[in-house]
């Protein structure tokens, strides 16, 4: 394994003192809120950590509008994204009133959708109601997509939509893709059509072997491959036709600095936070009931916020196994949290695939 150049060594040291005064004073600036669990589509990916039956109910917004009036007591509302969450947001009749109360507290919002019920109307009520970001999926062409999604018309709603979307100047708007080895060859075809739509920013990820994904081999690209991937983001960077990056799926060693806009950290419990469905807390939606730091309906969420998440701001105890002796566990602290089991145990090193 290479280790970094002196150029790279002093640009990841700048960034671990970053996340050090991070994870003290640890600001609020992300909540996501998983408002619902019901969706319209069967995702192939999806449920990789279902804990929650799908049939349970909304949160009533009542309630998690008690949470943001607590917050709004502590912090600068304004500084604070809230992003809606699923399932799919748009399931929920009341989602444009929700957008609209969470805007008159003065919280700036968005939301992650797979885009099937991105009408053009409900495009104009989400942006009337003070909507400030969006995300849309899509995964490969139409034949890819629609696998991936389970839905033969998931393809068409999802372009209308990101179309529709990459014209509107008053928000910010990212398209995400899976990559897997249906839609790996056709990264470039993909890359062409979404500059077509006018997409002016990309994001891609990948999935991690748990639960359905790591028993579906379609779902995973080889080592090869995701070098090849990483080559990808690297030049479709250069060439600036459209702004691509790689998703928060951990430390990338030699390619840190070259496939996003920022070095790699975990940002979860250092400045994202999450409200699930059944009311629990943790640090983003990815992250499995076990790290849960307390709940809603039980807890005071600034106290919860405030005073644990101690596993997410010290990852001392992942100091073990085959990163006890990496020599870019400094810079790295182990990966992402949503990387790892229920017993802490670490799933996928996206730096190994790299060597």
């Amino acid at each position: 394994m290479s280790f970094p150049s002196l150029k790279q060594r002093i640009a990841l040291e700048v960034n671990r003192s970053f996340i050090k005064e991070e994870a003290m004073s640890h600001p609020l600036m992300q909540l996501f809120w998983e408002c619902t669990l019901r969706c319209n589509m069967r995702c192939r990916h999806c449920g990789s950590d279902c804990k929650i039956s799908t049939v349970h109910p909304d949160m009533p917004f009542a309630d998690f509008e008690k949470v943001l009036l607590r917050i709004k007591e502590k912090y600068d509302s304004r500084k604070i994204l809230i992003i809606l969450s699923g399932g799919e947001p748009l399931m929920r009749d009341d989602i444009v009133s929700c957008g609209r109360r969470i805007y008159e507290l003065e919280f700036p919002w968005g939301l992650v959708s797979n885009g099937r019920l991105m009408s053009p109307a409900k495009i104009d009520g989400l942006l009337h109601a003070g909507m400030r970001s969006a995300t849309i999926s899509l995964d490969g062409l139409e034949d890819d997509h629609n696998w991936m999604r389970g839905i033969p018309d998931a393809f068409s709603h999802a372009s209308a939509a990101i179309e529709r979307l990459a014209k509107e100047p008053s928000i910010a708007f990212d398209v995400v893709t899976c990559i897997n080895r249906r839609n790996f060859q056709k990264l470039n075809e993909l890359k062409e059509y979404l500059i077509s739509l006018g997409l002016k920013r990309w994001r891609i990820f990948t999935v991690f072997p748990a639960g359905r994904a790591a028993t579906d081999p379609e779902l995973q690209i080889s080592d090869g491959q995701y070098k090849q991937l990483m080559d990808f983001i690297v030049s479709t960077r250069k060439e600036g036709r459209i702004h691509l990056s790689y998703g928060c799926e951990g430390f990338l060693g030699p390619y840190e600095g070259k496939v996003r806009d920022h070095l790699f950290s975990c940002q979860a419990g250092l400045t994202i936070a999450s409200v699930r469905i059944d009311g629990a807390v943790s640090g983003c939606t990815s992250i499995r009931s076990r790290f849960d730091q307390g709940n809603i309906y039980t807890d005071d969420f600034i106290d919860v916020w405030e005073n644990r998440f101690g596993t997410f701001r010290d990852h001392g105890q992942f100091h073990t196994d085959e990163c006890a002796e990496c020599k870019w566990w400094k810079w790295c602290l182990g990966n992402g949290m949503h990387l790892r089991d229920d017993s802490g145990r670490l799933l996928l090193c996206n730096l190994k695939r790299l060597t």
